[in-house]
């Protein structure tokens, strides 16, 4: 049993629900005593030379945290600004000592690095963007200074980690299901309390197409009572194209239409799944497994035999965790689904965003 269905099978009983309450204040403590000991100097905090600038959230999951941070990568790297990124390679099969380095390398797979790191090095590697992976992010900072000389490091998923000092955090919020129950894990969504919030230097909501323009002022509303003085823009995911993975080339959106199948294991696939039908497409069968699953050659056999000839679509980060023997299995019209972040309001709120990774940014784009 995996943790969420262990986690709703609790939720279905008076018992389960004041076990998840106690492990959620467990949790508290834990958390409190972490970030207490960085504040107050019982642990060390370590600076780099180079700005550091987090992209994170305060919930498990589901805010578009890996779009946000390939569109911040982008942005700065098109700008002639050298940029690296850093992660811990959340769920990574193989651990290795020291930093691993995703950069024109291609002895590292994604069992090295994890399946999101690995990604985003693919999705960036015609930007020469470094993605650098350790659990000790000060660690992977440094190593990325060393070798790429880096003006600006980004923190990928880092909010939570709190001994590499950072100069700004970026917090997403989803729109769609801001905070949950307002609970800590594992009883609620929270990984911190709200009052985190105050850390932000910018909030980015995310999802906002997929709710009312009531609903998003009302979670800015609630967002103010922790931190009045953040500023708060909108953004949207919005696909850009299919890439045909057996063909290795990019297809237009309004090419493929009619009934197809679809593959994920993803923290809400409900997401990917309702982008496919907006695009047109009759989704036959849907495949879910839990996030960061790795795939088997029976799975990928179980696809086959049971698509009967239909397009089958995935994401980006399910790719990259195909066994390597995939294209023995899967031979033809099997496509990625890659999707942008897309900031909302106009070249006023992206500035926003660019001010917040490198306040330097609008000088360097304007020459």
């Amino acid at each position: 049993m995996d943790l969420l269905k262990l986690k709703e099978s609790l939720e279905n009983n008076v018992v389960g629900r004041a076990t998840l309450w106690a492990a959620s204040k467990l949790y508290g403590v834990g958390a409190w005593f972490d970030r207490a000991s960085y504040e107050n100097g019982w642990k060390r905090t370590q600076s780099v030379n180079s700005r550091v600038v987090c992209i994170g959230n305060i919930t498990a999951g589901g805010t578009g945290k890996t779009t946000a941070v390939l569109l911040a990568a982008t942005t700065l790297a098109q700008a002639g600004i050298r940029v690296a990124i850093v992660s811990r390679g959340y769920k990574r099969q193989q651990k290795t000592q020291g930093p691993v380095v995703l950069f024109d390398n291609p002895d590292v797979d994604w069992r090295c690095a994890g399946d999101e790191p690995f990604m985003m090095s693919r999705i960036l590697s015609q930007y020469k963007v470094p993605v650098v992976i350790a659990p000790d992010r000060a660690a992977a900072a440094t190593e990325a200074l060393r070798r790429f000389k880096s003006q600006i490091v980004l923190l990928d998923d880092g909010l939570q980690h709190h001994r590499l000092r950072r100069d700004a955090d970026i917090i997403l919020v989803d729109a769609k299901n801001p905070f949950g129950n307002k609970q800590l894990l594992p009883y609620g969504i929270l990984r911190e309390p709200m009052t985190a919030l105050k850390r932000a230097s910018l909030i980015v909501l995310t999802h906002c197409d997929q709710v009312s323009a009531r609903q998003i002022e009302d979670i800015k509303d609630e967002i103010r009572t922790f931190n009045d003085a953040v500023e708060i823009i909108e953004s949207q995911h919005e696909p850009e194209y299919y890439f045909d993975i057996c063909r290795t080339q990019k297809v237009d959106l309004t090419d493929i239409k009619g009934d197809a199948v679809c593959v994920s294991a993803l923290g809400h696939p409900e997401t990917f799944e309702n982008s496919l039908v907006n695009l047109g497409l009759n989704l036959k069968q849907k495949w879910r497994f839990p996030d960061h699953h790795y795939y088997t050659e029976e799975n990928l056999r179980t696809f086959e035999d049971t698509r009967a000839g239909l397009p089958l679509i995935t994401t980006f980060k399910d790719f990259v965790k195909f066994p390597d023997n995939w294209r023995e299995i899967l031979t033809t019209d099997v496509y990625v689904l890659s999707v942008r972040l897309k900031i909302l309001g106009g070249e006023k709120e992206m500035n926003l965003f660019t001010d917040a990774l490198y306040p330097k940014f609008s000088k360097i784009k304007n020459g």
